[in-house]
């Protein structure tokens, strides 16, 4: 169902169990379960270095826990990307999270973030909230993805 990135991100400070808090977004998804909102999704800015790339970001999926729930959003984000013509969809899970909707939802695991600060000496920031290593996920949404040339993901492993 559609739904404002406002009505998603307060519903993700009510229900996200690890980073309630969510700065921005670009468009929501919301689902519903006997008219009830049930799960909330949101599509963010990416990164600075993949403005105008192609790609966007997951930032954030939230539920009640209702079943497929979580696949059903991602799936509706990837197609209202695909629809504005994004390239890619990415995302990220914690290491004790199997990755089981994203799987269902057509995202492939490109291994793990070095994790760590986004700190530098000539760019202070704040303490990250959770600065251990991530697994990557990605989902071509348009075209090919050439395999001699891998598009950079920022904290990519070799």
């Amino acid at each position: 169902m559609p739904i404002t990135v406002k009505t998603a991100r307060k519903q993700i400070s009510e229900w996200h169990r690890r980073l309630p808090y969510i700065q921005g977004g670009l468009f929501a998804a919301g689902c519903a379960e006997d008219g009830v909102l049930c799960g909330v999704a949101v599509a963010g800015n990416p990164c600075q270095e993949w403005q105008g790339t192609g790609k966007i970001f997951i930032s954030r999926v939230a539920t009640l826990e209702q079943e497929n729930a979580c696949s059903m959003l991602y799936g509706a984000l990837c197609r209202a990307a695909k629809a504005l013509g994004y390239l890619e969809a990415w995302t990220y899970t914690h290491l004790d999270e199997p990755g089981t909707s994203l799987r269902a939802a057509g995202f492939m695991d490109m291994g793990l973030t070095d994790g760590g600060e986004h700190s530098r000496p000539s760019r202070p920031r704040k303490k990250a909230v959770d600065s251990n290593p991530k697994r990557r996920w990605l989902r071509i949404l348009n075209g090919a993805r050439a395999a001699a040339n891998p598009i950079h993901s920022p904290g990519r492993t070799q």
